[in-house]
């Protein structure tokens, strides 16, 4: 009487007992090249879970966009084919308004306060929202460093902008912003923008130091404006389908892990944000604006608040974390 339900246990727990012990191989994918920070961080993020886990876990990277764009990968993430992903946050404002809160313009005046930023229980609070919305776990965030503009010719005043035509990274409240003051917003994957720079199709980007030295973009676009007008970050992310096979232990290394080698990368784009833009000041060619700053833009943190403040709540928060710093 009793054989059927020993035998359904005996047959629980040999399929148990192998998946808790079994090797796992975690694909991530990511849109910049090998050469960048984020990249580079992934690869030690794998040593380190390899030796953490006894050898069980380790991760293979696909960079540059091997596997789709963000919102490709992001799919791929909901269905539980692919494992992980390193994305922008601009890429989940699509799905997580109140991560546009992020993109706020001058939210902060520098990279250190950009890292407390994405270190608050504030924008830990907008991962919580990640499941539902995007069929993800946030585990962390790291960053990109802040955005400057980056001009084939140089400009005197916002007003200069206008009908100019500037490369963005795809998402509504970035567009917001050059909208603001009469830029055409040009969402373009980073692949398609220094040809894009050399054949005049574009007039710039806004983009951060560690890209536009990787990519070289200064070749074609040698006017750097220092505006730091928003920060940019990024979401360690992990399928939930993947999530809900791992056992409590396992996810508890993997986030640990993961948490780890996003503090890494933070605190490298901490320390090396000044002697990126020290290089670049060292390249014939380049004409760098220093502290060009808020003002320059006029009332445009009023304007786009109001805006995304009526779409966001974490607009104000995060406007009122920045200010008790």
């Amino acid at each position: 009487m009793f054989l059927k339900p020993m035998m359904a246990t005996v047959v629980a727990l040999g399929l148990a007992l192998p998946a808790m012990a079994q090797e796992r191989e975690f694909r991530l994918g990511l849109i910049t090249p090998p050469v960048h920070v984020w990249n580079k961080e992934v690869d030690a993020m794998s040593e380190t879970l390899k030796e953490r886990s006894d050898g069980r876990f380790s991760i293979t990277a696909f960079p540059s966009g091997q596997l789709g764009n963000e919102s490709a990968m992001l799919q791929q993430l909901q269905t539980g084919a692919l494992d992980m992903a390193w994305l922008t946050t601009a890429e989940l404002t699509f799905r997580v308004p109140d991560m546009a809160a992020l993109h706020a313009p001058f939210l902060v005046d520098n990279i250190e306060d950009a890292a407390r930023v994405l270190r608050s229980d504030e924008a830990r609070e907008i991962l919580d929202t990640l499941p539902a919305a995007t069929g993800t776990v946030g585990v962390c965030y790291a960053m990109i460093g802040m955005r400057q503009m980056v001009l084939r010719e140089n400009i005197d005043s916002a007003a200069d902008l206008a009908g100019k035509r500037i490369r963005i990274t795809p998402a509504p409240a970035i567009s917001t912003f050059f909208e603001m003051f009469g830029a055409a917003p040009a969402p373009m994957p980073l692949p398609a923008i220094y040809d894009s720079l050399a054949n005049g199709q574009i007039d710039g980007l806004d983009m951060d130091y560690e890209s536009i030295i990787n990519f070289r973009y200064y070749e074609h676009a040698p006017h750097i404006l220092e505006t730091n007008h928003h920060m940019f970050g990024m979401v360690a992310l992990i399928s939930a389908p993947v999530w809900a096979t791992l056992s409590e232990e396992d996810r508890a290394l993997i986030s640990e892990v993961t948490q780890m080698h996003c503090d890494r990368t933070i605190d490298r784009f901490v320390t090396e944000e000044d002697k990126k833009l020290a290089s670049l000041r060292e390249v014939a060619g380049i004409q760098i604006t220093e502290d060009v700053g808020q003002d320059f833009f006029g009332d445009i943190v009023e304007r786009w608040d109001a805006e995304w403040g009526a779409k966001t709540s974490y607009v104000a928060r995060l406007r009122e974390l920045v200010a008790s710093f």
